[in-house]
This record gives C-alpha cells, structure tokens and sequence, in this order.
C-alpha cells in the first residue's frame, strides 16, 4: 500500500524526517518496505532554469526554426534553435540546459545535448508545457511574465512540491489501515503517547448532503443482504464531467493511480483518504431507474470495463438495473457501459460495504485484483459508508457540479454495534511483560478510538470501533496498546529460560543439506515445484498415471481451477520444469526436488459425510526426485562415450548418492509398471528406498517433450529409517594387495546380473571385496537363442595376508560350481 506523507501531514502536524516517520509506522505494525521521493513531473524541474530571449531570428530554408539568443543568468549567452510559432525576442522563457531530461511527443524522457542543427548551434531546449510534464499544451512554448528572476528553477518557480511515499507491507488484519485518515489516526496516537497529549487531527467532518433539489426517484433494493450488509447511493444530475484539477491528478500519480475523469478521480480518492471504496454510474444507463443488488443465474455474460465477456458464478454478487442486466461486480469490477465518460451528465453515487468473504471469492474466481476488491476483502467500516458518501458528492458538486436529485439511499437492516471486550489490567501487564501505569493504558486506548466503560480498579470494558474488526479478544487490545507502547520500550528480562532440544539421528536437515550439496556439486539444479497439482493426469481416461479418486486429496481452488489435488507423486511438477525449460532452449538437464507428495486412505473414518479432505489423509511423505533428460555431456571437440544420458547414467548417480549417505544392504527389483517404461527399485523387505528409470515415453509426449526423460523417486523418510541403524565403523586399510581374476559365462537371458552379484557375495564372504559386469555379449547364431554372455571380474583381498594362486582358484572353482548349479550357467573356458 502506498502513502503519501504530504497528505499525512495534511492530517497531521509532524515534525519528524521522512525516516524518522518510516520508523514510527513500522513500529506501529505498519511496516515500511521502502520509500521513494515523487516529483509533481516525471522531469527533473530543478534543471529547467528560466531564461531571457535576447534574439530571434527565422533560419533560412525553414517555415518554423528560430535561431534565438537566451540568457539563464550564469553570464553565459546560449545559441537555442527553437521551433515553437510563438518564441519572440524579449520573452521570459524555461530552459532546459544541456544534461537535463525532458519529455518527447510518445512521453519518454530523452536527454538534452548540445548539437547543430541546419548549421547552428543549438545549447539547450526552450520548453512546452507537455515537455515538462505540468501540461498537455505542445502548441508553443510556455511565456513567462516579464519580470520574472533569471536563473531560478522550474520548480521554484512554478512552486511545485516533491512528495515522499512509503510502501507500507499492510497486514491482512489491518482493515483500519487501509487509507491515509487510518494511518494517520495511528500516528496521532503515537504523537499523544510519546510528544504531544494534546496533538489532534486537523479534520472536519464532510457536510451533509443537500436535499434534493429536483425530484428523480431512483429506488434501490438489496435482495442479499448477506453479501451486501449495508448499501447507500445519491443521484446527482447535470454534473460536467472533465479532467480533474492539477491537485487531484498529482495526488492519484504519486500513489500509482491512473487520472481518468473528475468523477472517477473523486472515488478513488475517497477509498485512499478514508478507506471507503466507491463507483460511480451513469444514471442514463441504469434502465428503469432501479438499481438491484442481487446475484445472477450461473453463465450469465457480463461484459466488464476491460471489454472481456465475463461468466458469472451464482456466487457473485452483482449490481444490476431494472432490467436484471448486470452493471457491475459489487465492490470487485465495473462494467463496459456503465461507467462514468465524458458524456455522462447525471451520476448516481454508490458507497456500500459487502462482505470480505464474498468479495474475495469473486475476485479469485475471474482474476480481478483490483484495489477496491483488495480494500474490501480486508473489511470496511460499515459505519463509514454514509461519511465516504457525504465526501465524495461534497467533491463533485464542487468540481463537477450539478445537483442532488433524489434523497440518499441508507439500506442497513442490521446495524453493527462496537465490540465489547473485557480486560484485566493484570492480563496487559503479564502479555506485555511489564506494568504500565493505568492512566497509560487509558491515553492509549483513547487515542485509538477505543472507548472505555464499566471501569473498575482490576480492568474496563473496551467498546471497539467498527473500523477494526480484528480486535475481538483481549489479547488483541492488548496488541494495540503496545503498537502505541512501543515494543522496544520493553526492557529485556535479566535472565532467558530456554529448554534442549533433543535432536534426532540422523538429522533430517543435515541429510538433505548433504544430499542437495552431493547433487548440487555435481551439477544438477534444485527446482521447487508447487504442492499442487492437475487431476487429469491421475484420474480419467486419458490419466498418465492413473489413481483411484479416492486416494487423492482434492482442494477447492478457484484461483486456478487447473490446480486442483495435492500431487500424489514429483514427476509431473517435474516434468512440468523440463518442458519450462525444452521450449525455453534448454534442453539439456540435471535436476533434483525435495517435496512432500500427498495420499487419502478411502478407508479411514471421516469426521462428517461430506468430508474429502485434509482430516483422511493418512499418508504425507517426504521425497527427493531426480531428473535427467539431453545430453551426457557439455559439447566437446574430444570424443564423447555417451551422447545421451541413459538409464545407466541414472542408475549411476543413484549410487553414487546412496553410497555417500552410507545406505547399503539392499535388494533389487525389476519393475515394468507406470510411469516407467524400465525401472529399478531398491527396497529393504517391503520398505522402498528409490525407484528409478526411463519415464514412459506415452507421458513425455502428452506433456510435449522431446527428449527421454530419466526419472528416479527416493523414499526420503525410509532413507532417514535406514540410516538411523546404521554405526560408524573403522577398518585399518589392507597392508596385502588385491587380487583380480575375471570369468565368463553363458547365462539364460532372464537372469540378472544383480542375481549374479548376490550370489557372489553368499558364496564367498570374507575376501569377496567387489564384483563387477565389465561386457554382456548377445548372438543367437554363436551362444544360442534367448542367452547371453556376461564377463565378470571378481576382486579378492585378505586383510591378514597375501592370498596364494591356490587358494584363488579354490574359491573361483566355488564361484564357478555355484553358478553352474543355481543359475544354469555354462562356463566359457
């Protein structure tokens, strides 16, 4: 939210630097991000000096070039060409010197220089009004009065005023903060408390509306008063609606706000000064002069401001004619024919409050963050619609004119009172951590509007302005009076009682850090997808990975119907990054994401019959996905082994990373199910560790990418169970050499060579070190149908000694025979 401090001191006498007031407001709960000082022009004013035209003369062979003499009283004579009709000798001018920046015809700034033109010389710019930003006049230069002081800038002369303004990072709670009249009401309070007991607000009340002049019925009916609790309006006709005052204007673009017309300006600068958002209609187009404050029937058309055919929700609240046609999105958008132009001669005002739930609903729902739907959904004061009111149309009768033309409209069928809530001085002192005296307390809440009854030695009764509807309990009263305290005014205590935290084995964080630096150094990326994702590709008849309805946990999402069940696995957020980056040109990826994936258990009981949610999920893992797609490695003039990644490369970093984390003692499974077309799966038992392989290239190509993907899904949690059995161990390094021998054999196609390294491994256990597949030879023609040839090299070691030719051979004769007997295998002498 942005907020001009020159209007804040309109307020509000302050004596403070723009810093020192960045402070109080962040202090105060009303954080300051940043600020920045806002000029009356986009033009640096205080380089535009006023000058004297001494010459002027026509340049040959040109109809509008003047070659001119100027003085800017530095005891320097400038040669300007000038183009402008109206330059003479003798006027008083604005001139801009070279260095300084101006405005072009399309409005950017561009920079003056020195340059020839037709031959002369030309040492600054003698400006418009448009040049300089204070206008729209390009037809000619702007001509001072005669007596007016060489050499002062534009801005001194023109007596324009620099503004700064904060960009407040305003809290969802803060409904009585939204406009500048609630800021600062919070910094008259502080002012009370910490300087001034007197300080006050320099405000007035508006005046109340005139009376009708002329009688022009227009009736107002509200049929859900649900969503819309109170609603007020007044006709105002023969209005002239223009461009607004310089004053308005340079108050709405200092704070972001787009000028459009008079009236228009009026509303918006009401919700900025009091928090109030309003619309204004053109009477003339509100069809048998009726206006119904209704919902519509689901797929109704309504074409908004922005010109875009909009189908109702039977959830939006609408602002409609006599006719039931829609003329607006009550307190989101307008519509495209309703709005105040230059045509419009009569008005009719709207101040109203709806409720925040309904307001946000539809602005979620079509994607309309405007800031009167942000005003609204924070909560406006019920009680301040018919104040904003008497505002705006005081404003419009004074810059537009015209007349009020029928009574004021006030539906509010049940008004809303002041909170009341109880507090117990000694319930503030032990909040707060200190006691504050009583008559403190009292000054604050008082200079908060927050009104005091029923008071007692041990408390009060607290009635709480309608302004503020998040103080609903007395923890919250006590919030507001230290905003005002200070929190930095609490002494800190002499001592701090902490308590140990036991720290778990292994240490989740540590593991992962581990595990994302292993990656990270190796050259994958981290990518963050969101925790929500598509149904359609788990459920349905065109499902990538089907399943069952009942075990995904479905959210509500009106933000983006597309997002609508928590994912049941990391693939397609995934895949989704790959395809960012294939259409992106960058095809060639290693990537790797920690999240959480998300299962129902049908089965579970469920707290009511129409629960589907969050009170069922049985099953929220932790899990770490790695992708790899394109090539193997960076382009090379050397010769590459691979040009692709594959699944061996895959299979290589799965590894590798599970090797470094000390996880061993797997067993491996073949597995050929969805989304892989060929996958591995390390398990313990029934407790998966990873699955990996190549994604099945039916998804790939639904998801429009290229390349094979190399998918790989670890069990983060049954990791962390894996390791937390696992003992740091010392073994002295091996004083006797390693001994190789290698072996081949002819096997049946179905066997693996993990079921090769598994059997290795139970048939010689103490000085077996490492087996390893270093050629797999294929050839129905030379080895026989459905067989294959697997060359293995086995590495043997003994740490007591040095292991003799005879009793290597021993051991690969029981390799051999184990072979033989348990795989059917022929041995290849």
């Amino acid at each position: 939210m942005k907020v001009s401090l020159n209007w804040i001191r309109e307020f509000l006498d302050l004596d403070k630097s723009p810093e020192e007031i960045a402070d109080i407001l962040t202090a105060l709960g009303l954080e300051v991000e940043g600020w920045e000082t806002v000029g009356a022009s986009p033009v640096d004013l205080d380089k535009v000096l006023t000058g004297h035209v001494l010459e002027c003369a026509p340049i040959p062979d040109t109809d509008h070039l003047s070659a001119t003499k100027v003085d800017v009283g530095d005891g320097t004579i400038r040669s300007i060409v000038c183009g402008a009709p109206n330059v003479a000798a003798g006027q008083r001018v604005l001139v801009a010197l070279p260095g300084a920046q101006v405005l072009s015809k399309d409005g950017q700034l561009f920079e003056i220089g020195e340059r020839k033109v037709r031959g002369v010389p030309s040492q600054g710019m003698i400006c418009a009004e448009d040049e300089l930003g204070i206008g729209h006049d390009h037809s000619g230069i702007i001509v001072l009065p005669g007596a007016t002081q060489l050499g002062i800038s534009a801005t001194q002369y023109l007596g324009l005023k620099t503004d700064t303004v904060y960009e407040i990072g305003l809290t969802p709670n803060r409904a009585d903060a939204t406009c500048h009249m609630g800021v600062a009401r919070d910094l008259l309070a502080w002012v009370r408390h910490h300087k001034n007991p007197d300080a006050q607000l320099k405000t007035t009340p508006p005046p109340p509306i005139p009376a009708a002049t002329t009688s022009a019925p227009l009736e107002v009916t509200v049929e859900n008063t649900e969503a819309c609790p109170r609603y007020t309006g007044v006709l105002i006709r023969n209005v002239q609606v223009q461009e607004s005052p310089d004053w308005l204007k340079e108050r709405l673009l200092a704070l972001g706000q787009r000028p459009i017309n008079n009236v228009v300006d009026i509303t918006n600068l009401v919700r900025l000064e009091l928090g109030q958002p309003l619309h204004a209609f053109d009477a003339d187009q509100i069809a048998g002069n009726k206006v119904v404050v209704k919902t519509l029937p689901e797929g109704t058309v309504f074409k908004s401001l922005d010109e875009v055919d909009r189908k109702l929700s039977d959830q939006d609240l609408m602002i409609c004619d006599g006719a039931s046609n829609p003329m607006c999105i009550g307190g989101v958008f307008g519509g495209a024919t309703s709005g105040v132009t230059e045509k419009t001669t009569h008005v009719f005002l709207e101040s109203a409050r709806f409720n925040p739930v309904w307001i946000r609903r539809s602005m979620l729902r079509h994607n309309l963050r405007t800031d009167a739907a942000w005003t609204f959904e924070k909560g406006v004061d019920p009680n301040g619609c018919l104040t904003a009111l008497q505002r705006a149309v005081a404003l419009t009768l004074d810059l537009a004119g015209g007349a009020v033309a029928s009574a004021v409209t006030d539906i509010y069928p049940q008004p809303v009172a002041p909170a009341r809530v109880p507090v117990a001085y000694d319930r503030v002192n032990a909040l707060i951590g200190e006691k504050i005296p009583k008559d403190t307390v009292k000054n604050i809440l008082t200079a908060l509007d927050i009104r005091l009854e029923g008071e007692t030695d041990a408390g009060f009764t607290a009635l709480i302005p309608t302004n503020k509807p998040d103080v609903t309990r007395e923890a919250d009263v006590v919030e507001e009076i230290l905003r005002v305290y200070g929190l930095d005014n609490i002494p800190l205590p002499e001592r701090v009682h902490t308590s140990m935290e036991n720290t778990p084995r292994p240490n989740p964080d540590a593991i992962r850090n581990m595990a994302a630096d292993i990656l990270a150094a190796n050259g994958f990326l981290e990518c963050m997808g969101l925790s929500l994702s598509n149904s359609a590709y788990y459920t349905g008849d065109s499902a990538l990975l089907a399943y069952s309805p009942e075990t995904l946990v479905f959210v509500h999402n009106t933000a983006n119907q597309g997002l609508d069940c928590m994912r049941p696995s990391l693939l397609f957020s995934g895949l989704e990054t790959i395809r960012h980056n294939q259409n992106r040109q960058n095809p060639d990826l290693r990537l790797f994401e920690f999240g959480k994936t998300y299962r129902r258990n049908p089965e579970a009981p469920a707290s009511s019959p129409d629960d589907r949610s969050s009170t069922r999920v049985t099953s929220e893992e932790m899990r770490l996905g790695l992708y790899l797609t394109g090539a193997h490695s960076p382009e090379s003039w050397q010769p590459a082994t691979k040009k692709e990644v594959d699944f061996y490369t895959l299979k290589a970093w799965v590894n590798n990373l599970l090797g470094r984390l000390g996880v061993s003692g797997y067993q491996e499974s073949v597995l050929r199910e969805s989304p892989f077309q060929a996958a591995l799966r390390y398990h313990r038992g029934p407790q998966e560790l990873v699955t990996f392989g190549k994604v099945l290239p039916s998804i790939s190509r639904k998801l429009e990418i290229k390349e094979a993907v190399f998918f790989a899904d670890f069990h983060f949690d049954n990791l962390l169970k894996a390791l937390a059995s696992n003992r740091i161990q010392f073994q002295e390094i091996s004083k006797y050499p390693v001994v190789r021998r290698d072996l081949a054999m002819v096997l049946d196609s179905t066997v693996t060579f993990a079921e090769v390294r598994q059997l290795a491994n139970k048939t010689v256990k103490k000085t077996l070190r490492d087996v390893n597949l270093f050629d797999v030879f294929e050839d129905p023609e030379k080895i026989g149908a459905d067989k294959k040839s697997y060359a293995v090299s086995f590495l043997f070691e003994d740490p007591e000694k040095t292991l003799q030719d005879k009793e290597i051979d021993a051991l690969m004769q029981q390799l051999q025979q184990a072979f033989e007997h348990k795989l059917k295998a022929s041995i290849r002498k």
